[in-house]
């Protein structure tokens, strides 16, 4: 698949076969994952996956529930380390940290897309209850809750809006 068909053709699914997702094709979307950009290529970001039944519900509840959390095959929390890239870029390592994170998160599910696979990025959910959820340390904050699996639905495109909105020129 070429990337202009991967950006224009990848959707945000929330509805899954419920056939596995194996582990080696979880890893080959991690190992995606970690092609982002980074800043100063400290990779400030971590992968929680998880399978277990019980786990997922309770990210779904965190998600505000979002079932497709709780439905999803395999559900991937991406989270930024602001304490890595605090040591090389102090205070300005937040920021970075969830920039590495969120460029982590756009490629797992492009890799996604490209595998056959359907996923949505998941951005409304409790910090707090993520992180009792899985336990995670203290240091890392969770950016993103993608559900991943086997589709059972083909959006439709969403509604685009004209360039001239978004794109503003300055020119020499």
């Amino acid at each position: 698949m070429n990337l202009k068909d991967a950006l224009e053709g990848r959707r945000s699914v929330r509805r899954y076969t419920g056939q596995p997702v194996g582990r080696d094709l979880i890893a080959s979307l991690l190992e995606a994952a970690e092609t982002a950009p980074s800043a100063g290529n400290l990779r400030a970001r971590e992968y929680y996956v998880v399978t277990r039944e019980e786990i997922k519900s309770a990210l779904s509840l965190a998600a505000f529930g979002q079932e497709h959390v709780a439905e999803a095959p395999a559900v991937i929390v991406v989270c930024a380390d602001p304490a890595r890239s605090g040591m090389r870029y102090g205070e300005r390592g937040q920021l970075y940290s969830i920039q590495d994170a969120a460029s982590a998160t756009v490629c797992l599910l492009l890799a996604a897309f490209d595998s056959g696979l359907g996923g949505c990025w998941t951005g409304a959910f409790d910090d707090a209850v993520v992180k009792e959820v899985l336990d995670l340390p203290g240091r890392l904050v969770p950016t993103a809750i993608v559900s991943i699996g086997w589709p059972d639905e083909s959006p439709s495109p969403p509604p685009g809006r004209e360039m001239t909105e978004a794109v503003h020129w300055i020119e020499g």
